[in-house]
């Protein structure tokens, strides 16, 4: 096929609406709306058949954030890429305003009171930091990458708000951010010795970073080693998980007829822990088909993310899918006792405002990756054409 240039502004209809629609992974966005359509169905299920408190919310957020995912889906790639540092700087200006004066809730300052929404700044920095991280390294080639001096600023844009997140406390979203930085690095080029070295500075100062653990997330770490130590005080939530989960047997009680979780046991059964009441309720049928479907999610943004043809975008598929999995996995792992509780939703299924607009935010920039995955950008953000 002949190259084919183009400048932004010169034809603005070099690529159609209708056609970027037409060109929308349209497969991925019904499997997202499946999972959305499992969480709907749970929340109805939590609130003991009705649509209030949770379901119906969710229902118009899912709405709501479709729509953006949509337009950001069709929107230019390049106009990512130029709003990537600004879009961090904004996130990392809200932590700090957390910091400052932010709204507390179940013991945790997360939250920013915008009146007619609560705005969780932490869940914003997740998409923010894969852009500006991809944005960064799109920028270097390989053989600057392996330079020690100019791997500090990427490094520290992920350290300074994992530390911030950390004051609120959140630790499982400060790991996330942390673990999602760390996958953008190693795909970046940075060299496997670099991780060992951090790896072996980062359990050298595992005592001293405990003493800065709130005594709740010390329990949590201590309770993970032994549930059983206090099955009534902070093993509770861990304990009533298992017993929930083990209960459903193979196809579960059946819809809305569970009893952990609609007798009370189950703690945090509309979020955190609402994988183990599908699980009761579906048993272990029902808990692999929904691992099916995340599974195929995960792999559609993979492939997207080896199918495109600039650096930018490759990196932002793979940095917003891999931290799609490590949602999935940490909660998934959190309510079945293989990892310390956390505090980690199940993306698309567990009740949240700012969590299922972050994530529907980001499904966008993945499929604009895919609709734009043949635009080659130069190092500078510049266009490089396109075949």
């Amino acid at each position: 096929m002949a190259s084919r240039r183009y400048r932004i502004g010169e034809d603005p209809d070099y690529v159609p609406i209708g056609r970027r629609l037409l060109m929308l992974n349209w497969t991925l966005v019904m499997l997202i709306a499946a999972l959305a359509g499992i969480g709907f169905a749970m929340l109805y299920s939590a609130a003991n058949g009705s649509f209030e408190p949770w379901a119906e919310r969710q229902m118009m957020r899912f709405a709501v954030g479709a729509a953006l995912m949509i337009v950001i889906a069709v929107t230019d790639i390049r106009v990512w890429l130029k709003l990537a540092y600004f879009s961090y700087f904004v996130a990392l200006i809200l932590l700090i305003g957390v910091e400052i004066k932010g709204d507390i809730g179940m013991g945790a300052q997360r939250w920013i009171n915008l009146g007619f929404f609560q705005l969780q700044p932490s869940e914003l920095m997740k998409i923010s930091l894969v852009l500006a991280l991809a944005r960064y390294f799109h920028g270097l080639t390989v053989e600057e990458t392996g330079r020690i001096p100019l791997l500090v600023p990427p490094l520290l844009m992920v350290l300074a708000p994992a530390a911030l997140v950390l004051r609120q406390p959140d630790l499982g979203t400060a790991l996330l951010l942390i673990a999602g930085g760390g996958v953008i690095f190693w795909l970046a080029g940075v060299r496997v010795w670099k991780f060992a070295l951090i790896l072996g500075a980062a359990l050298a100062i595992i005592p001293i970073g405990w003493q800065f653990l709130r005594d709740y997330q010390k329990n949590r770490v201590l309770t993970f080693l032994n549930p059983e130590n206090d099955p009534l005080g902070a093993g509770y939530h861990i304990t009533q998980s298992k017993i929930a989960l083990g209960s459903g047997g193979l196809f579960g009680k059946g819809y809305m007829l569970g009893s952990q979780s609609h007798l009370n046991f189950l703690p945090e059964k509309q979020t955190d822990f609402i994988f183990t009441m599908l699980g009761e309720e579906f048993g272990l049928v029902g808990g692999l088909a929904l691992l099916l479907l995340y599974t195929m999610v995960i792999m559609y943004g993979y492939v997207i993310a080896l199918r495109c043809r600039n650096q930018f975008g490759r990196l932002v598929a793979i940095g917003i899918t891999s931290t799609f999995f490590l949602y999935v996995f940490i909660n998934i792992a959190m309510v079945m006792g293989l990892i310390p509780v956390v505090g980690v939703p199940l993306p698309l299924v567990s009740y949240g405002g700012t969590v299922m607009m972050t994530i529907l935010v980001s499904f966008g920039l993945l499929m604009s990756v895919s609709i734009h995955r043949d635009i080659r950008i130069s190092r500078q953000g510049n266009d490089d054409g396109r075949q």
